[in-house]
């Protein structure tokens, strides 16, 4: 599972999700009001929380589809990770 710091960095882009509301690794983010605006900002704020960059080839619509894709993706992209 992902930590601290990605759940309440994507809660804040999730309008549509309850504050109680546990986040599923397998829910659709766009159903919880994560829109294209909301996407690109989330894009930028993890870059920074994690110091990391996505390159192109994980900005697609499929890398931001589900929490547990887009922390697959940030985990990838942390120093040390398995390339």
């Amino acid at each position: 599972m992902w930590d601290e710091t990605f759940e309440a960095t994507l809660r804040k882009f999730l309008p549509f999700l309850p504050p109680g509301e546990r986040l599923e690794s397998d829910t659709q983010l766009r159903e919880l009001g994560l829109d294209s605006l909301g996407t690109i900002e989330l894009l930028g704020t993890l870059e920074n929380a994690y110091d990391v960059r996505f390159l192109d080839d994980a900005l697609t619509l499929e890398t931001f589809e589900t929490p547990g894709v887009l922390w697959k993706t940030v985990q990838s992209l942390l120093p040390g990770a398995a390339a």
